[in-house]
């Protein structure tokens, strides 16, 4: 959990690299010209008499990591101030999940209830003024909280999350109507039918991920993410092309690498999100580039980022496309060419 906030009370107590001892309350003193001290807050002062809005405002420059770490074990006045719901208009663990490097242990029961448990705590804290939420490896148990008390929420990112299903997707899709941005990738227990009750309520959402893992080469997550998990890559892409297409108008991003929809799903999508400005396909095996053009055509400025592969020749046989230059608008090899 290299890089991590600290994801629990019950964890803080126990962690043996917190040096919150640095942060208690401390009377920082000088000496003033008559040759008396006094401290950098005034004669008398410290940090122990601050007001609990002086105090707020000196936590709310605090990062989410520094607080939990720190600032929460100093005594209970600290403990009640970062509890303030103005301090949790935001909850983000992605930049600690992009800094290190996957791990198994994220994939672990373990470690899903602890995110659940600070996820839920940020939730109540926050007193309904929670509007963005980025992490990881939650589940149902904490989304359902948030989708209860969170109306205002419009960023959504749950990537990586085996246990976040339809369930919790649903309540979201009904409960928080605001939502504008959602980040659902590497989510395979989220079927084509929460996209399309997302769609029909959620009529600010402008940008979409939905991406699968590489089911093409599979070995940069093998050994991290369980195998059970890897082998349940949803298969019929065109059903989510479709519940997007039909139920997404004012889409204006869309990301799904590694998506096995084919050209009709494609279609679907360009005539139906016809405000789309940018379109991740890559890793999108089914489609050629005369299929994307075809697709597309009636679009306009829309940025689309194409399948790109380099397909060994040990992989297929030459005879089932009768000629290897077929490989190259097939498969956009554009790094590679066969």
């Amino acid at each position: 959990m290299t890089n991590l906030p600290i994801l629990s009370q019950q964890s803080m107590k126990t962690d043996n690299n917190l040096h919150h001892t640095a942060l208690k309350p401390t009377t920082l003193k000088m000496d003033n010209k008559d040759g008396e001290e006094e401290s950098d807050s005034g004669p008398g002062t410290d940090w122990a008499e601050l007001t609990q809005e002086c105090l707020t405002n000196v936590l709310s420059r605090l990062t989410l990591e520094h607080r939990w770490r720190g600032a929460m074990l100093v005594c209970k006045s600290w403990l009640q101030a970062c509890k303030d719901a103005s301090l949790h208009s935001a909850f983000d663990l992605e930049p600690h999940f992009g800094l290190a490097i996957d791990s198994a242990r994220w994939w672990t029961p373990e470690f899903e209830r602890k995110i659940d448990s600070m996820l839920h705590s940020i939730v109540v804290w926050s007193d309904g003024s929670l509007s963005e939420i980025r992490t990881r490896h939650c589940s149902d148990r904490s989304l359902l909280v948030a989708a209860a008390r969170c109306p205002n929420l419009q960023v959504l990112s749950v990537k990586s999350c085996p246990n976040v299903t339809d369930i919790s997707m649903s309540k979201i899709a009904v409960q928080c109507t605001n939502l504008r941005e959602l980040d659902i990738s590497y989510c395979y227990e989220i079927s084509h039918e929460s996209l399309v009750l997302i769609g029909r309520n959620c009529p600010n959402l402008k940008v979409l991920k939905r991406n699968l893992m590489n089911w093409v080469d599979p070995s940069e997550h093998v050994g991290v993410v369980p195998n059970e998990y890897l082998n349940a890559c949803p298969q019929d892409g065109d059903s989510e092309a479709a519940a997007i297409g039909n139920s997404m108008p004012y889409l204006e991003q869309l990301e799904i690498q590694f998506s096995k929809l084919s050209v009709r799903g494609l279609t679907l999508i360009c005539e139906g999100c016809p405000n789309l400005k940018y379109l991740d396909l890559s890793g999108c095996m089914d489609l050629s580039s005369r299929d994307i053009a075809k697709a597309s055509l009636g679009v306009k400025d829309l940025e689309i980022k194409r399948p790109n592969f380099y397909i060994p020749r040990s992989v297929f046989h030459t005879e089932r496309y009768g000629h290897w230059s077929l490989y190259d608008e097939r498969f956009q090899t554009d790094v590679f060419r066969i």
